[in-house]
């Protein structure tokens, strides 16, 4: 029974980030064209391998949406995240929202701002965010008091 004890939702939430297959399954949808069944608070962002120069995927939360032609994510991983790595390197990328797609910049937020948009995504939707918290804290192993946010201009 040891084994059942450790599974709380957290650590079930948890070990669903650290599984490639199920992080990497929303892709698939998007890809054919069924990404609006995920809600309008995911997007897929295609992005440039920066060693390879081939095209990746993240699917990812919106967590501020300030206009129509802005859509805010966070990096749950932080900076070592690949895909954040990614648009640092090369910020042009293209964003799919439902089954819109469209070409964007990718802009990385400093301390401040990144720190002021989580304060606005944790009175939003603070049930989610205690949720994803938990997941994200046990997943990384560490606390996650600043976590970097990409702001993704859309053309």
């Amino acid at each position: 029974m040891p084994i059942l004890e450790n599974l709380t939702p957290t650590a079930l939430a948890a070990r669903a980030l650290r599984t490639r297959g199920l992080v990497r399954a929303p892709i698939w949808l998007f890809r054919h064209g069924l990404g609006a069944a995920l809600g309008p608070r995911m997007v897929m962002i295609e992005h440039t391998g920066r060693k390879s120069g081939e095209p990746r995927y993240v699917v990812l939360e919106v967590v501020d949406r300030p206009d129509a032609d802005t859509v805010v994510v966070c990096s749950g991983f932080g900076e070592t995240a690949q895909w954040y790595r990614n648009l640092r390197a090369q910020p042009e990328c293209r964003v799919t929202v439902g089954r819109r797609e469209r070409a964007a910049r990718a802009d990385l937020l400093d301390a401040e701002a990144s720190a002021a948009v989580l304060d606005r995504y944790r009175a939003a939707h603070p049930a989610a965010w205690e949720r994803l918290r938990g997941a994200i804290e046990h997943a990384v192993g560490h606390t996650v008091d600043g976590l970097p946010m990409v702001r993704l201009r859309l053309r």
